[in-house]
């Protein structure tokens, strides 16, 4: 079972703390935005507060947030992009279910079929079933990468086919704006890692849903983050 989270030695209420750090990854904030919006409410934390908060609460939460269960009629859509880092380019590569849900993600520092292959691996190890089909873009490392580690999956590759895959990576690159890039690679893998986690069960998945559906889901969102973060019993 896993350990409550603990908030000892810390100042501020685990209430302040958890909102803090779900206002930086659940919206396009800056640091210093999280500060002003906490100053609204009366709360006087300096954005250095909240960045240590988000180290140290943020990957904590994340593990504790419910993962989707995988199915083998799942459809992986892959793909990379590239961010630049102290003028030097690394390349996210990243998996999507057929719903737009986050199932991995890795900062590597290559473009090619050993780095499409540990992609893989890592998401048979997560999810621990292969899916029915994978679709990419016209990569040829995922072609590679694909009959050596699954070679009985479908793949599809087709440029635009993967637009869900590629949608994908919007939300981030709005943050990378907000908070002026990224500093380091591991720093880029771990805001990613959290980002995705939340983003996960606060977007409904794709497809038509009523006002009152979306309502409820926000709810039963809210609910989870709250119990991750240790402030349901």
């Amino acid at each position: 079972m896993t350990e409550p989270v603990s908030y000892k030695r810390h100042r501020f209420p685990p209430q302040i703390i958890a909102h803090a750090v779900w206002l930086y990854f659940r919206f396009p904030l800056s640091l210093r935005l999280v500060e002003e919006m906490l100053l609204e409410r009366g709360i006087l934390v300096s954005y250095e507060t909240v960045r240590r908060w988000a180290l140290k609460f943020g990957p904590d939460y994340a593990r504790r947030l419910k993962r989707k269960r995988p199915n083998r009629r799942d459809i992986w859509h892959l793909d990379e992009v590239v961010i630049t880092i102290a003028g030097k380019k690394h390349w996210l590569w990243r998996a999507v279910d057929q719903d737009g849900y986050v199932l991995d993600e890795i900062v590597q520092p290559r473009r090619n079929t050993k780095a499409a292959k540990r992609l893989l691996k890592r998401l048979l190890k997560k999810q621990g079933v292969a899916p029915k089909r994978i679709i990419t873009d016209k990569l040829p490392s995922y072609g590679a990468a694909k009959r050596e580690i699954m070679p009985e999956v479908g793949h599809w590759s087709h440029k635009g086919l993967n637009n869900r895959a590629e949608n994908s990576h919007v939300p981030l690159r709005k943050r990378e704006r907000v908070i002026q890039g990224f500093r380091s690679p591991g720093g880029l893998q771990r805001f990613t890692t959290i980002f995705s986690a939340v983003r996960n069960i606060f977007v409904p998945p794709r497809s038509r849903r009523s006002a009152l559906a979306s309502y409820l889901h926000r709810l039963n969102a809210m609910a989870e983050w709250r119990t991750a973060a240790g402030l349901i019993a």
